[in-house]
């Protein structure tokens, strides 16, 4: 776990760093600067662009990690070049697409709020972008080589986003400027990391594919299928709520859901380099290392994901009175959304495992099932209970296809991310919980924040320390007592 540990630290801190901005701009600029229907606005754009974006991919990001490490040394320029251009597949259908089809597709997203129907190619624009970002970041993981692109993916447009936003409330730009600028923004960061990607391993076109292009396209096709899935169950809330409700409310929600997000932070620093690490275990047929790297990853993310959302939930009502009145009433979403990050975090690497086995297949009808049946939650809860619905429609989701994720990983190769140490966490976190939600403090709420979420953090530090409940773990606080005395 040397090298885990030692990235994932370090993805870890330059996430949080990115979060402390996203916060600063999620609940304090957004909120007060921008008016609630443009921000509902951004968030439809944002979130509809994602979920285009393992489209306009083809699927490589997850296509190069598995297939990489297997690959000889002569033949990692043709494949490469494979790489590069594959996404063009769907990338210019899509796109002319759009183009013959404008008119048709803003009606469509405009039905209930006609501000959507203009900016269809701002949607278009910023999916184009995530998906070479994602192409070129899995150019830089392959290698080992994460930090930089989850800098730019965590804290650099974020920072942009700040400043834009605090040029528009100087009015110094305009509000139509803002949003041009905010895709730009994102086409920018994809040609940094192209820049950085090159520089670890300049490209040479090779246009002799591998002999097994066939079988690479089909997992990227399949791939496809699996990301569209896994982030219909993340993103097709937002996409939902502006079909049925005012887009104000996207708004509402995207502030309580980034609240819940902040949990999955540590796991989306350590799975940047996990997955290719989890390719390379299942490439070589080493299960006995896989299933401790299974059981490690689970572990040490359940402790950080567990903390955090009890800081989250704890902590929420004085956080509340920082909001505007509008944005305070999203209690339930973040109880039902972070309970469901938690869970993700508890299976630990289990996604690499399944993407990058034999069995992927299996695995992407489950997901595309589930997606199905998340638009149908959605489509039924969400005009009868609004946003609170589509809360309760992904918690259902993603804990269902967890459950059916974690059981076939067990099925498949015997092997299963709990151990004694997972119930000593959870029954620290419960008892944690149940004690510091009767403690209440009457000074400022960032006092009040400041005061409890210190307090917690040193006991529950404590704690695992004193009944070294894990090796990674006490390793780290080992290093940080060390340092303080």
């Amino acid at each position: 776990m040397g090298i885990v540990l030692k990235q994932s630290l370090r993805n870890t801190t330059i996430t949080y760093v990115g979060f402390a901005i996203g916060a600063i701009n999620i609940l304090f600029l957004y909120t007060k600067i921008l008016p609630d229907e443009y921000y509902g606005l951004v968030g439809v754009i944002l979130a509809t662009a994602a979920i285009l974006m393992p489209l306009l991919a083809f699927g490589i990001q997850n296509t190069m990690v598995k297939f990489y490490s297997s690959q000889k040394e002569e033949e990692k320029d043709s494949f490469l070049t494979l790489m590069l251009f594959s996404p063009l597949l769907t990338l210019l259908p899509i796109a002319f697409g759009t183009w013959v089809f404008y008119d048709e597709i803003g009606n469509f997203l405009a039905q209930k709020n006609p501000i959507v129907r203009d900016y269809v190619w701002y949607i278009f624009l910023v999916g184009f972008a995530l998906a070479y970002f994602e192409v070129f970041y899995a150019w830089c993981k392959v290698h080992l080589k994460s930090v930089f692109g989850n800098f730019l993916k965590e804290v650099f447009v974020r920072i942009l986003v700040m400043i834009l936003l605090i040029f528009y409330h100087f009015e110094f730009i305009s509000l139509d400027f803002f949003l041009k600028a905010l895709v730009v923004s994102y086409l920018i960061r994809t040609l940094i990391l192209k820049l950085y990607a090159y520089s670890i391993r300049r490209p040479r076109l090779n246009f002799n594919f591998p002999k097994e292009t066939k079988s690479i396209l089909s997992y990227s096709l399949l791939i496809i299928l699996g990301g569209s899935a896994a982030l219909i169950l993340l993103e097709i809330d937002k996409f939902m709520i502006n079909q049925f409700v005012e887009i104000e409310n996207v708004a509402y929600y995207s502030v309580a859901v980034f609240i819940a997000t902040v949990i999955i932070v540590p796991s989306r620093a350590m799975h940047n380099i996990t997955y290719p690490l989890t390719a390379e275990l299942l490439n070589s047929n080493k299960l006995p290392e896989l299933s401790k790297l299974y059981q490690k990853t689970s572990l040490t993310l359940f402790i950080a994901s567990g903390i955090l959302f009890l800081l989250i939930v704890l902590n929420l009502e004085e956080l509340h009175q920082l909001l505007p009145e509008a944005y305070r009433g999203g209690f339930y979403i973040v109880l039902l959304i972070g309970l469901a990050k938690v869970f993700d975090s508890l299976l630990g690497n289990n996604n690499a495992i399944l993407y990058n086995s034999k069995y992927y297949k299996t695995v992407l009808l489950f997901g595309v099932c589930l997606a199905v049946l998340t638009i149908l939650l959605n489509l039924w809860l969400i005009p009868s209970m609004g946003i609170e619905g589509a809360a309760l429609a992904s918690f259902s989701a993603i804990c269902l296809f967890n459950l059916l994720k974690l059981w076939y990983v067990n099925a498949k190769f015997k092997i299963q991310p709990f151990t004694t140490a997972t119930g000593k966490v959870l029954g620290t976190l419960v008892v944690l919980g149940v004690l510091f939600s009767y403690l209440h403090f009457s000074f400022h709420p960032i006092i009040n924040i400041i005061l409890k979420s210190v307090l917690l953090v040193v006991i529950y530090a404590g704690i695992l320390y004193r009944f070294k409940i894990s090796e990674d773990v006490n390793g780290v606080l080992s290093k940080l007592f060390n340092r303080l005395k």
